[in-house]
């Protein structure tokens, strides 16, 4: 078992590499985001990185938001969701409840209700099913201001939504008309 300093140094450089920055290891994922697992423990020594096939799976399995996934075999690894890169998760679309929910920071507020939830360099805006999670989310940017989504109303005008391996709702954006603050 590691210590949860190394469990999140291990974390946060998976993240870069495997949602934004696969050559911060040396490697590339394929169009669905998959990469070898060995290849990436390799790329990984070779760039600085050192940490075994052991480690990874620990970080996989006791990750509080489930951001990595394995394949069948644990031959491969991904990120579940939060792409920069061109990435091809496969994703079907899914009917959310009625009510999804979005944290962020109070210095966001203005803009936000201007011009609604955006993906920026991102492939979606991230949703979640609970207040709570989103409150979380929102607390790590500062003050947090909570979003109430009225996914029925969305759906009603043609969006579609998609949740990842780790259940984070998915949609392409959310205009301001559909937005409610808590």
């Amino acid at each position: 078992m590691i210590n949860e300093k190394r469990k999140k140094k291990i974390s946060k450089f998976l993240s870069l590499v495997l949602r934004h920055k696969p050559e911060a290891a040396g490697v590339f994922l394929n169009e669905n985001g998959w990469i070898d697992v060995d290849k990436l423990i390799k790329g990984s020594k070779a760039n600085g990185r050192i940490f075994t096939k052991a480690e990874l799976e620990e970080v996989v399995e006791t990750n509080d938001k489930k951001r990595f996934s394995f394949n069948e075999d644990k031959t491969q690894i991904r990120a579940n969701q939060g792409h920069s890169l061109d990435i091809e998760l496969g994703l079907e679309e899914q009917i959310p409840p009625k009510f999804l929910y979005h944290g962020t920071a109070e210095r966001n507020l203005n803009l936000i209700l201007k011009s609604g939830l955006q993906k920026m360099k991102r492939h979606h805006v991230h949703l979640s099913a609970d207040i709570e999670t989103a409150r979380n989310v929102g607390t790590r940017y500062g003050k947090p201001v909570i979003f109430k989504i009225d996914t029925e109303k969305m759906i009603a005008e043609g969006f579609k939504f998609f949740v990842s391996a780790n259940g984070v709702w998915l949609v392409d954006e959310v205009p301001p008309k559909f937005l409610e603050t808590l």
